[in-house]
């Protein structure tokens, strides 16, 4: 089985028993996770694409917990003019492990 779930405007093709990095939640480790926007559901035998979302499908998925991704720099310069500014910034995400579809 497979599916395509929809999480805060992005899209994740997850399988059972993979690991998924999804942006920041609130959850503490070891809490579970239910996601209910299903776009796609599909198997070995068919697939079943919703028109938005596919009715009675979900997926749930347990906290393994947070952390944060490489340094990025933001670099702004307007040259001739003296004006630079250096800025890091680390998006932090949640690691989920997905337990079932259905």
């Amino acid at each position: 089985m497979y599916a395509v779930i929809q999480d805060r405007g992005k899209q994740y093709f997850v399988k059972p028993g993979d690991r998924v990095r999804v942006d920041l939640r609130s959850e503490a480790p070891g809490e579970k996770v239910v996601f209910d926007r299903v776009l796609l559901v599909g198997g070995t035998d068919q697939v079943q694409a919703g028109a938005p979302l596919v009715e009675g499908v979900k997926v749930e998925a347990t906290v393994l917990g947070e952390y944060k991704d490489r340094k990025v720099i933001v670099f702004k310069k307007k040259r001739r003019k003296m004006y630079r500014r250096k800025q890091g910034h680390r998006q932090r995400y949640t690691d989920l492990q997905v337990e079932s579809i259905g």
